[in-house]
């Protein structure tokens, strides 16, 4: 880990919630979803519809983000465009297991692949 992403990193900001939080806000859905390693919101990813994830970052100027998916405990720099690694997060680690993915299920359109980037 570098000195760079360290000072995008909180190690006390725990997730926004289990979900992208604007697509919450406003009934929608999305594919995969990434948490603010400063702040610890929890927006989509650029696949999906909205691009919470980066519209934080770019409100915010919050340069790193973690994947909040099962599995993946990858980083995302948004200053340099690169994957970097780093420590684990607060728990939670990822979004729940039995959430669908893209989800939330009752949310996502039948033809939802002709909404995604």
């Amino acid at each position: 880990m570098t000195d760079g992403i360290d000072a995008g990193i909180n190690m006390a900001a725990v997730p926004s919630g289990a979900g992208c939080s604007e697509c919450d806000e406003v009934g929608g859905w999305w594919v995969h979803l990434r948490r603010c390693a400063q702040c610890g919101h929890v927006g989509c990813c650029d696949t999906s519809p909205a691009q919470h994830a980066t519209e934080h970052f770019r409100a915010t100027g919050h340069p790193i983000v973690r994947s909040f998916e099962p599995g993946e405990s990858w980083y995302w720099d948004y200053r340099s465009n690169e994957m970097l690694d780093g420590p684990d997060l607060p728990e939670p680690q990822h979004r729940p297991l039995d959430q669908a993915v893209p989800g939330p299920a009752e949310r996502v359109p039948a033809d939802w692949r002709a909404h995604i980037h």
